[in-house]
């Protein structure tokens, strides 16, 4: 086995936590991001909410019944997890754990609440916030994807200026998504800056419109 083999095997991975409010293009940034780095990988998320139509069990999500979602909280089995719009999200944390004793790093794709909870069990996580450009850019992202009523995109946006209220006190790294393109690149730089341990700057800016 070479040193860089050994390092790799002895060190263990960071938790990169991407948030951001519904309709800012997290996921499309996230799969972008995947693509351009090394040993990282996407932690899949469990919900009690419907498998919507060309969603993949354990590729998208992991749908399960509320039942066996409030077992797993009794057991300890969830990293965190959240009631988000009367729907159940939950991050399994031995999927977590088993990745990370790898040397490899993971990628939460969580809300606010979600991420504090996350950084209490891993001090050392590394917080992306997404940010949309403007209010507006935002209602009409989430109204383009059809799948919510007026009263519902209403009720995202009040959560989203709640969410980027408090971002700034728990997320070090903030990114404006109004560029696709550049908003990959300076989430990517800021994952690759913690995983060399390069001190990172707080990320001001970037752009991404969601695609």
């Amino acid at each position: 086995m070479t040193a860089s083999a050994n390092l790799q095997t002895n060190r263990r991975g960071k938790v990169i936590v991407i948030s951001g409010p519904s309709g800012v293009g997290k996921s499309t940034i996230c799969r972008e991001a995947l693509r351009r780095l090394k040993n990282v990988h996407l932690s899949v998320s469990l919900t009690t909410r419907p498998q919507g139509p060309g969603e993949r069990n354990g590729k998208d999500y992991w749908f399960v019944s509320e039942q066996e979602f409030r077992e797993r909280i009794n057991r300890g089995l969830l990293l965190e997890y959240a009631d988000v719009f009367g729907n159940f999200y939950g991050t399994p944390k031995d999927k977590v754990d088993e990745v990370l004793q790898t040397g490899q790093s993971v990628i939460l794709e969580i809300d606010v609440q979600g991420g504090r909870q996350a950084k209490a069990v891993y001090p050392d996580a590394v917080m992306i916030f997404i940010l949309p450009p403007d209010e507006k850019v935002l209602a009409d992202r989430i109204g383009r994807r059809g799948r919510d009523s007026a009263e519902v995109i209403q009720r995202r946006l009040d959560k989203a200026s709640a969410e980027i209220a408090s971002a700034w006190e728990h997320y070090n790294n903030m990114v404006i998504n109004e560029n696709l393109e550049h908003a990959v690149d300076e989430v990517v730089q800021i994952i690759e800056r913690a995983l060399d341990g390069t001190p990172s700057p707080s990320g001001r800016g970037g752009s991404a419109g969601e695609q």
